[in-house]
């Protein structure tokens, strides 16, 4: 399947949300309270006249989908960005030609294209900053074969998803991410 087809295939964000098991009320939270700049309407006007179309491949349970999706429907309601969402563990076939480090199935990746559904720019799964977060956490994790692994990796994710939600210094820097990614590619 061409990127067109894939992009038909998916479900609009207010499905998506409204489909949500794990993180809906999360995802609710940020998007209610994440808000672009004033000063990022001629970066978002020169966006609109790309006329682009958003793949967001992703799953439910993802705390880095949880903050990262509300982020970027922001920044596509305001530059007409029409976006879809398709659920990774349904549609491999995509996900692997997407794969973070050439090996990792992370999420959220973000695919935009233009109206003839060529690909123009990537972003996903973690802007830079919120990846050494990440690293910091992960660096403190015993052993995988120790035996309070498992109790501080669950620690670890309580941590990082509690951060995900009340640090919107981490959003700032997701926009930041996004933005750059797309004036990178295309403006």
């Amino acid at each position: 399947m061409n990127l067109m087809e894939w992009f038909e295939k998916g479900v609009s964000p207010d499905d998506y949300i409204e489909q949500m098991k794990t993180n809906q009320e999360n995802v609710k939270y940020i998007q209610s309270s994440f808000h672009i700049q004033k000063e990022e309407a001629s970066f978002l006007a020169r966006l609109k006249e790309e006329n682009l179309k958003a793949i967001v491949l992703t799953e439910d349970w993802c705390g880095d989908a949880m903050m990262n999706i509300p982020i970027f429907l922001e920044v596509a309601k305001h530059a007409g960005i029409e976006v879809r969402f398709l659920y990774r563990d349904e549609n491999l076939e995509l996900m692997d030609q997407y794969l973070t480090n050439g090996t990792s199935r992370a999420i959220p990746i973000m695919i935009f294209m233009n109206e003839q559904g060529e690909e123009q720019a990537i972003w996903g799964p973690r802007a830079a900053a919120v990846q050494e977060l990440v690293n910091s956490k992960r660096s403190s994790l015993p052993p995988l074969d120790h035996e309070d692994f498992e109790a501080r990796q669950t620690e670890m994710f309580r941590e990082l998803t509690d951060a995900f939600l009340h640090e919107k210094g981490l959003w700032q820097e997701v926009y930041r991410s996004i933005k750059t990614a797309l004036t990178e590619k295309l403006l």
